[in-house]
């Protein structure tokens, strides 16, 4: 029967641990702070009465949103916009990160490629060229102008590129040899060993999808086909007092600018917050594989 040794922490340990747990705590206080705002009401919040509790706890800023009918709508095509996004771009990486992670011998284009895509990333033609292709390509009031645009992701190619390079040749030249193509090499060799960086850099693309709302804000004039946080940026400018009942305009002022706006930042983490758990065990593998190149 072995005893159980018990590791003895030093000075140096517990220094450690205090330093995770304050930055633990300065990284949360700010996510506590918005939700207590929320639920706090208007008078305490715009007193700033409200630290890391609330004061007052109301819901009615959570109310005045999703009694609108077009939250939901909203909700519904931001959904379907990271879904299409997070496909396209997957399978758009994935096919330009194969040849581009093969030598010069295998793919003579290889650095010309390379070249152009660590171009595309560091420099770009401005906001009004974008505008003007988008308006030129007739895109405008469409899904094709939220998602195309995102499509393609430079920083996370790299990263797939970077993980195929870190694969054995050795596993490559094997499967060569059983006479697999490249198709086979790529989908049935490549792929189920990159599920870890192809996990993290979904999650890269579901976030900035989910969080983006200048291309909602340009490029869509139609109220219902408005992406989420586009239409959350102006929720509340757009009520109208004289089309509202005497019902609605107390419910109204319960409510104040301050304490929605809190409110709609965490009703827009709600979704990142619930898929983060599942991919999260991906990440730290994914990023580490794909970020060093050997």
């Amino acid at each position: 029967m072995t005893a159980s040794i018990r590791k003895k922490y030093t000075t140096f340990d517990y220094v450690v641990i205090m330093g995770m747990i304050v930055i633990m705590l300065l990284s949360i206080s700010p996510l506590l702070h918005t939700l207590s705002v929320s639920l706090s009401s208007s008078a305490k919040a715009e007193g700033g009465l409200v630290s890391l509790f609330p004061r007052d706890m109301t819901i009615h800023s959570y109310i005045s949103i999703l009694k609108d009918k077009q939250f939901f709508k909203s909700a519904w095509i931001s959904i379907q916009r990271v879904v299409y996004t997070t496909g396209l771009s997957f399978i758009i990486t994935l096919l330009l990160a194969f040849p581009l992670s093969r030598t010069s011998k295998q793919f003579a284009l290889r650095n010309p490629f390379m070249w152009l895509l660590i171009i595309c990333m560091l420099f770009n033609g401005g906001l009004v060229p974008f505008y003007m292709i988008v308006n030129k390509l007739g895109l405008f009031n469409s899904m094709a102008a939220l998602v195309l645009p995102s499509v393609v992701n430079v920083f996370n190619t790299i990263l797939v590129i970077n993980f195929f390079r870190s694969i054995p040749k050795e596993l490559e030249e094997s499967a060569e040899m059983d006479g697999a193509n490249p198709w086979q090499l790529l989908f049935k060799i490549l792929l189920p060993l990159s599920m870890p960086v192809l996990a993290t850099v979904s999650l890269f693309t579901i976030v900035t999808t989910w969080n983006e709302y200048l291309n909602g804000l340009l490029f869509i004039q139609d109220l219902s086909r408005m992406p989420l946080q586009t239409y959350l940026q102006s929720i509340f400018i757009q009520i109208d007092p004289s089309r509202m009942s005497s019902q609605d305009l107390i419910e109204a002022s319960l409510v104040s600018n301050k304490t929605l706006n809190a409110a709609k930042i965490v009703v827009s983490l709600i979704p990142i917050i619930a898929i983060y758990p599942f991919m999260q065990r991906y990440f730290i593998h994914g990023i580490m594989m794909g970020s060093v190149k050997e």
